[in-house]
């Protein structure tokens, strides 16, 4: 894996989470650029839409939220951005423009559903952490993840195992990304909820060549 990467070079954030999930999906959608929705998919929107608002301030109790976030990690290679990120004063934290003292950012995320069995939501958060931590010279412990089915936040921990699976996954994005390549199906139960299930072809296992080419290859039959 490289040590730094030049802004051309930056993969999105968010597409760390659904390389946890499944590397072929996230192969389909960021460099085969497939997407379809589905109810969890857009259910996940409007939850989204709620925080998705880049000019939105508050301060309440020395506590200072800002919303939709940009964030840049040049070492993973990655952009995107945090839902919600609330600064705590701390003496451990960054100076802000504009704002006397000091603040530690907390990030909350926001997720459809309830919590997951895997790890890949952590996985994103742990990564929107380690931009967070380059850009402001700081370290984090711990983010939040709210769930929208128990309206509820769930924290996470930045242990180095979820560090290190956030940078092993990095470097594996950027080398499939830089070769093209998409990874063979791997099927599982969790395909039954993807929305890209009518793309990926689950079924079809044994195909060796991309969705994009199959698809195409049915269109060209008829």
């Amino acid at each position: 894996m490289k040590t730094e990467y030049s802004s051309d070079e930056l993969l999105l954030l968010s597409g760390i989470q659904h390389f946890g999930f499944c590397k072929r999906q996230w192969a389909l959608i960021h460099i085969e650029n497939q997407w379809h929705e589905n109810v969890l998919t857009v259910e996940g929107k409007l939850l989204h839409s709620r925080v998705d608002d880049p000019f939105s301030f508050e301060s309440r109790k020395d506590v200072i939220t800002s919303r939709s976030v940009p964030v840049v990690s040049y070492h993973l290679g990655f952009s995107g951005i945090c839902d919600v990120i609330e600064f705590i004063p701390s003496k451990d934290g960054a100076i802000l423009y504009g704002k006397s003292g000091r603040y530690l950012p907390e990030i909350v995320e926001y997720k459809h559903g309830k919590e997951k069995l895997d790890q890949c939501d952590e996985i994103q958060l742990c990564a929107q952490a380690i931009c967070l931590e380059e850009m402001l010279s700081i370290s984090l412990s711990s983010g939040f993840i709210f769930y929208g089915l128990p309206r509820r936040r769930t924290e996470v921990f930045f242990s180095s195992e979820l560090r290190d699976l956030v940078w092993k996954y990095a470097g594996e994005m950027h080398d499939y990304y830089e070769r093209g390549y998409t990874p063979k199906v791997k099927a599982s139960k969790a395909c039954r909820s993807c929305s890209l299930i009518d793309i990926c072809l689950p079924g079809l296992s044994n195909h060796t060549i991309s969705a994009s080419k199959y698809i195409q290859m049915k269109i060209d039959e008829d």
